[in-house]
């Protein structure tokens, strides 16, 4: 395996990739650029020699690094250089961004209430990707949950899937209408979350429905 040296380079040699597909909500950049500020310390940026111009570097990952760093005044970004073609440049353009863990639900409790004796909740909020909700929420749970005790590796999961116009009108009416109906339910719930709920209820009533034969799984 290559030692991956880390070299200092400067922001204005740093160039993106035209063809890459991330894009960050301004929210979560904004807690990336919190989170640099705060610490001083980020994930080096992953680069190649730019194919086109001498003396330049070409982003694979990193950009929005690149670009919280520029907003901090930062001159220089800490940088490792690998060697790869076009085509290898593309594949880690599709799948750096992409590819991660999951939360295991244990540990994520775990790790919200050690990071709370230290942060409040709206400074957690600022700076981790969950939302104040979400972590208010794992704070507070000082029993075992009964899904822990069946399963004590339970995930935190993410979906991610995309819809076209039609697709998410349809989508969003249906999740409207599944929505919890409670006033108090709704004014505790975070939007995910009462996403998440209605979501739920639809999967659980297509299932039921096929089990009892009114509809027909094609």
């Amino acid at each position: 395996m290559k030692t991956q040296n880390i070299v200092r380079i400067p922001l204005d040699k740093l160039l993106p990739h035209p063809e890459n597909p991330n894009r960050m909500s301004k929210a979560t950049f904004e807690k990336l650029k919190r989170l640099i500020a705060q610490s001083h310390n980020y994930e080096p940026l992953i680069v190649r020699n730019h194919p086109e111009i001498e003396n330049h570097f070409e982003i694979i990952n990193g950009y929005h690094r690149l670009t919280a760093l520029k907003e901090l005044g930062e001159t220089f970004a800490d940088c490792v250089i690998w060697d790869v073609n076009d085509d290898q440049a593309r594949i880690l353009l599709a799948t750096l961004n992409r590819l991660g863990g999951k939360d295991e639900l244990a540990a994520k409790i775990e790790l919200i209430k050690n990071l709370s004796e230290k942060f409040s909740i709206k400074e957690l909020s600022k700076l981790l990707p969950d939302t104040k909700g979400a972590i208010e929420k794992l704070k507070d749970i000082t029993k075992p949950l009964p899904q822990l005790a069946d399963n004590p590796k339970l995930f935190l999961n993410t979906l991610v899937f995309f819809l076209d116009d039609e697709q998410i009108k349809v989508v969003n009416s249906a999740l409207e209408k599944a929505m919890p109906q409670s006033l108090e339910r709704k004014r505790q719930e975070t939007k995910s979350e009462k996403m998440t709920a209605a979501l739920t209820v639809i999967a659980e009533a297509y299932i039921k429905g096929l089990k009892n034969g009114r509809l027909q799984n094609n």
